[in-house]
């Protein structure tokens, strides 16, 4: 090997990234895209009044995410990847999968915000590639009692998976003379269809929750919840150092769902497949979505000529080199909830990256509420281990009692 190539090895090798928790900078990045998507959400949560169009929320969203991620990571000499890792969608009432309406579809694009929606805001940015999507379940003014209903089994649902998802070796009930045994995906769905039932809710067929790796919000781990007939069922289980996109769907019909006529999917997300393509529109589509959104997801409207893009991404969805997204809703029209947070399992449990606000159980009540104590005690628990400073804080202060 010459000098020249052994420099070239060398530099090759410092160049090389490690992109897993042990690198605490890839944990910042994690955290600096949560922040960006926290910080947009709150400000179309604000937005979202009645009169508004959803694709003004959908396009100020972007606006804000694309802003807010420039201004960060821009050291000379080292170029860093940044931008948009989920389009702004709204979804409103019974509509179930992130929506983003399109100007060019004038009846879509004049749909506005009514007092008494339900709406699903979902977004995220990316440092690096590596994400931090969000997503909340709003109501426009007053919830509502079916609403309230929706909105509480939401929020325990989910702080419920959280806890459910705790690898044992941190989990805070394991001990060398009784180890804990994490539980199969089938009694997770048990668990969160109890804690769905005691509001009148149902958990959404195939509610699916993915490990996240860098340019890649669906990995290979996944926690698929009351799979359906022939659906793809739950793969691998959460580790410390895994990223995760924890979701739930709840509906206050019957959980099924169903394509909803007259909407145009306009959600896309490109695939591994590679293939030469016929049509001019179709490649210049193609190497738009290349060069801005890599494999992370896009929306129509995101492209630089909407009506070249409609016509391009026919041929790249036949080709298999897209994947479409359908506007799915419940299918008894009833309204239905998501939530979306971004976790990170480390070795002192699961931390919240991307989560949205709390919900204000002062506001939000309801005459329902869980009964069962396994579960009551489940939400007890904590989901990182206290740290070392804080227990010798709790020993010192026991100690003058």
């Amino acid at each position: 090997m010459t000098d020249k190539e052994e420099s070239t090895q060398a530099q090759t090798k410092s160049e090389e990234v490690d992109y897993t928790l042990n690198n605490s900078a890839t944990l910042t990045k994690y955290n600096d895209a949560a922040t960006i998507a926290q910080k947009v959400l709150a400000e179309i949560t604000k937005a979202a009044i009645p009169g508004a169009t959803i694709l003004s929320l959908c396009q100020k969203g972007d606006e804000l995410l694309e802003a807010e991620t420039a201004k960060i990571y821009n050291n000379k000499g080292k170029k860093i990847t940044k931008g948009i890792a989920f389009p702004t969608t709204v979804s409103a009432n019974d509509i179930l999968t992130p929506y983003t309406p399109i100007a060019s579809d004038a009846e879509e694009a004049a749909i506005q915000v009514k007092d008494g929606d339900v709406l699903k805001i979902q977004l995220g940015a990316h440092i690096d590639g590596l994400p931090g999507i969000v997503s909340d379940t709003i109501v426009v003014g007053t919830p509502t009692p079916d609403q309230s209903d929706l909105i509480l089994a939401t929020h325990y649902s989910i702080e419920a998976l959280l806890r459910l998802l705790l690898p044992a070796e941190v989990h805070p009930s394991n001990t060398e003379e009784k180890p804990y045994k994490p539980p199969t995906s089938y009694a997770i769905t048990q668990t969160i269809q109890k804690i769905a039932d005691a509001y009148g809710c149902k958990v959404v067929e195939n509610t699916t929750s993915y490990q996240i790796t860098r340019n890649e919000i669906e990995g290979k781990k996944k926690l698929v919840l009351s799979p359906g007939e022939n659906m793809a069922k739950s793969e691998g289980a959460p580790e410390v150092g895994d990223i995760w996109g924890v979701e739930i769907w709840l509906s206050k019909g019957s959980g099924k769902s169903k394509n909803l006529p007259g909407k145009r999917a306009t959600l896309f997300k490109k695939t591994d497949t590679k293939c030469s393509l016929k049509r001019e529109s179709a490649r210049k589509t193609y190497n738009e979505i290349q060069k801005k959104f890599g494999a992370f997801p896009f929306g129509l409207r995101q492209l630089e000529d909407e009506r070249t893009a409609k016509m391009g991404v026919i041929e790249l969805v036949r080709s298999n080199i897209l994947r479409q997204f359908e506007v799915q809703g419940d299918k008894d029209g009833a309204i239905v909830s998501r939530v979306y947070i971004t976790a990170a399992i480390t070795k002192s449990g699961i931390t919240k990256l991307a989560a949205p606000p709390a919900v204000d159980l002062e506001k939000i009540t309801s005459e329902h509420k869980i009964e069962d104590e396994e579960i009551l005690r489940l939400l007890e628990l904590p989901l990182k281990a206290e740290s070392k400073k804080k227990k010798k804080k709790a020993a010192a202060a026991a100690k003058k009692e």
